[in-house]
């Protein structure tokens, strides 16, 4: 977000905020496509800044809202991982890290965000579920825990204040990158942890769950964010075929 402002403030040349204005907002868009972001890209940058100008204006720091129109977003092909590539990437984390090991395991089985996972406490998890707090949307979340899941957090409490707050999100990048390298996947710049994410939304979808229970899952505000798996489910449309069938 501090990056942003100060890409905004470069755009805008020092203009006082208190007198912001759609002409503005139309400019910083027009510069960031000059800047070749995608619409993906500008649609994320244009949320912070209307959270921004929304807490601005019921401050009374500014006197309008311009109006923000969600650029159109091209659906991409998500990247997750196959059994056997996370074998292979879970081995080599292990190999170099313990504790990075059973974050990796935790992030894929539960398909919450790396901050949400390092953030959690002991209080947070209460057998065989977990509460995440510390979510993207503010609003929290209960999921029930894979026994493999269960298994990474049972440590020793009175060492660590939660089940992963030894690591630091920077610690556990730089075992996933050493490791993604040995394993072949260093060239694709897709492998990112947030893939795990990914791949437990991709498992449930395949698995048959329906697309409001990923949502609910993956704690997603609406239901277009989860929708992006819809094209897994490659059986869903199977049942129509059978009722379509001449007998």
């Amino acid at each position: 977000m501090r990056l942003f402002l100060g890409e905004i403030n470069e755009i805008l040349k020092g203009e006082r905020f208190s007198g912001f204005s759609q002409e503005m907002l139309d400019r910083i868009i027009g510069s960031l496509r000059e800047r070749n972001n995608s619409n993906a890209t500008i649609n994320r940058k244009m949320a912070a800044l209307s959270k921004l100008l929304r807490k601005a204006y019921k401050m009374g720091d500014i006197f309008s809202l311009p109006e923000f129109i969600r650029q159109k977003e091209r659906a991409g092909r998500i990247r997750f991982l196959e059994l056997e590539e996370e074998a292979r990437l879970f081995a080599a984390i292990k190999a170099r890290c313990e504790n990075s090991y059973r974050l990796a395991v935790f992030l894929v089985d539960t398909g919450c965000r790396l901050g949400e996972a390092i953030g959690l406490t002991w209080n947070d998890l209460h057998d065989p579920r977990v509460t995440f707090w510390l979510t993207k949307s503010n609003r929290s979340r209960t999921v029930p825990l894979t026994k493999r899941a269960r298994k990474t957090c049972k440590i020793p409490v009175e060492r660590h204040k939660g089940p992963f707050s030894m690591l630091t999100q920077v610690e556990f990048r730089a075992v996933w990158n050493d490791a993604k390298y040995e394993v072949g996947l260093g060239t694709d710049t897709q492998v990112v942890p947030h893939i795990l994410r990914h791949t437990c939304a991709s498992r449930l979808v395949r698995g048959g769950i329906d697309i409001r229970r990923v949502q609910m899952w993956l704690g997603h505000q609406t239901l277009q964010m989860t929708m992006r798996y819809a094209h897994l489910a490659t059986n869903d449309l199977d049942s129509c075929v059978k009722v379509l069938e001449v007998r």
